[in-house]
């Protein structure tokens, strides 16, 4: 993916996150070049291997992620979008932190200041995107998910 490519997709992916930040009523996250280039060097990583895994907590210090394959070149609001579907499976009277829904915390946590994203496009065509979130969130924050992730406003 091409300079100007890659640009546009981290730009996507932030509006969408940002888009969702808003409607949490959580103020909206920027892009940090350090983050971008982690999380561009993990996805090439997960790409010459075309295995989705998380990497060891240590590779990013106080870092969150979110991970994702797809097989063909997807937009960055898909991915986004993807990730935040997981909403229908949180319960907002009883949070905290499940496999079901930390793609959607992570998206919406409230403390987070700053996220990278990183794409790689694999051999086969598949494509593996990466997000990455400072401050950390939902998986070492557990016990702050009630002040951390809001409801959607109506």
């Amino acid at each position: 993916m091409g300079k100007s490519a890659s640009k546009q997709f981290n730009n996507n992916v932030l509006q969408a996150h940002n888009k969702y930040q808003q409607q949490h009523g959580v103020p909206p996250l920027k892009l940090c070049k350090k983050l971008n280039r982690v999380a561009q060097q993990y996805s090439k990583a997960l790409a010459s291997t075309r295995i989705l895994k998380h990497s060891p907590g240590s590779s990013c210090g106080q870092c969150g992620k979110n991970l994702a394959c797809a097989s063909h070149n997807q937009p960055g609001k898909e991915v986004a979008d993807r990730w935040y579907s997981e909403i229908k499976n949180y319960n907002f009277q009883q949070p905290g932190f499940t496999s079901g829904t930390g793609h959607f915390t992570a998206m919406v946590w409230k403390n987070t200041k700053k996220m990278g994203v990183g794409k790689t496009s694999a051999s086969d065509g598949s494509s593996f995107m990466v997000a990455r979130y400072f401050p950390a969130w939902n998986v070492v924050n557990q016990g702050f998910s009630e002040q951390n992730v809001l409801p959607p406003k109506k």
